[in-house]
């Protein structure tokens, strides 16, 4: 076949379709003409409907909801356990009746936590229907929201405390309450009765009012009162849980050495078995200042000895109307029991003791050698102070000048 045959024959081949058949040509216009682009498919009434635009609306949003509160969420817990701002340890007081919003706000004041929003949104998660307690807390320095939480929801704030010693009348023991700075309101108009406060530390709270204190005094000495009562000697010449206090606060009185306390309890009920007078210089006192106690300055004068009070055992037989003081439980556990000694007689030795005696003469001896240590203690005291001020400079007028 020629090439002239091969020109004017029909071409076969996949035409513009994509199907086998003749292969028509096109004249150079015709093939810069664009082809015509399949339309899509028509969406159905389905997918045009507004409930399903809306459900995707709502699902969009909740997607994101989701995830903005997921990072929400972990912002706040790495705030909330993450060291907190605090570069030293500081005390915070949650007051009583406080919310977890004013505790927030206050932490946050005091640069103790750094946002107390976060606090507060996250505490109450953890507290579910517990509560953070009222009182003066110690924050260690870089502690995190959790760790406050913690330890305001514990109740472990700061105890301070006062100290009650033995020996000491009421009325002194309320003006150590009085004086204590961080108790709060009045003391009990009434005073209690005399030995009905029991002596000893007592911790509390910042707040903690002066009278539950006073409270807590008077029922502790019930207690430990009742307690040793019940096991004493059955012998004890007194028939009262009031005696057996007074003859307690005398013997409290007489000696702070706890070894001496069953022995000189022993003198006083000897005393009393025989019908003697108990002789006691701290009721001579307690007669005539009462519960202010004796000025320090103030000696025991030989005049003392002779006033007419209820409380002079120098004059009056048996005990005295009341207890002269506190006392403590050595001295209650002393006169429930006692020594048993037939001793009658003690005076100071000079030492910080006592020395005892049975009979008249042994006491007079021993009341001799102590007069005589104190006259030559008197006698050395006014010797140092002779050569303290015999060494002093001597400055003339001139000097002075």
């Amino acid at each position: 076949m020629s090439d002239s045959d091969d020109n004017s024959a029909v071409q076969f081949g996949r035409n513009e379709t994509g199907s086998n058949g003749p292969i028509i040509p096109k004249s150079a216009s015709e093939a810069l003409r664009p082809e015509k682009v399949p339309q899509p498919p028509k969406r159905s009434r389905k997918a045009r409907s507004q409930v399903v635009i809306f459900l995707n609306f709502v699902m969009t949003v909740i997607v994101f909801v989701a995830l903005a509160a997921a990072g929400a969420v972990y912002y706040a817990m790495h705030e909330y356990e993450k060291p907190g701002p605090l570069e030293a340890n500081k005390n915070f007081i949650v007051r009583n009746g406080a919310g977890i919003s004013e505790i927030a706000s206050g932490l946050e004041r005091n640069n103790i936590i750094t946002d107390g929003r976060v606090f507060r949104f996250v505490s109450e998660a953890y507290l579910d229907n517990e509560t953070l307690k009222a009182g003066e807390y110690e924050i260690k320095a870089g502690s995190s929201m959790q760790e406050i939480m913690q330890l305001l929801k514990s109740g472990k704030s700061i105890l301070y405390s006062v100290s009650l010693p033995e020996g000491l009348t009421v009325k002194q023991m309320f003006n150590k309450l009085a004086n204590d700075p961080v108790l709060v309101g009045d003391l009990p108009q009434d005073l209690p009765s005399e030995g009905s406060l029991k002596p000893d530390t007592y911790k509390f709270t910042r707040g903690t009012k002066r009278a539950e204190i006073v409270q807590q005094m008077v029922a502790a000495q019930k207690a430990l009162v009742d307690q040793i009562w019940k096991m004493r000697d059955p012998d004890l010449p007194v028939s009262t849980v009031e005696e057996f206090v007074t003859l307690a606060s005398i013997v409290e009185k007489e000696t702070g050495r706890a070894d001496e306390r069953p022995r000189v309890a022993s003198v006083f009920i000897n005393r009393l078995e025989k019908g003697m007078r108990l002789q006691s210089d701290p009721t001579i006192i307690y007669g005539i200042f009462g519960g202010e106690g004796k000025p320090a300055d103030r000696a025991i004068l030989k005049s003392d000895l002779d006033k007419e009070t209820p409380y002079n055992t120098y004059l009056i037989k048996g005990l005295p109307p009341t207890p002269i003081a506190n006392p403590g439980r050595a001295a209650l556990e002393a006169v429930a029991n006692p020594s048993r000694t037939p001793e009658l007689y003690f005076v100071a030795d000079g030492t910080g003791g006592h020395v005892f005696a049975a009979t008249l003469d042994e006491h007079n001896a021993n009341v001799r050698r102590w007069r005589k240590l104190e006259a030559e203690k008197a006698a050395e005291a006014a010797k140092a102070a002779e050569a303290a001020a015999a060494a002093e400079p001597t400055v003339t007028p001139a000097e002075a000048q």
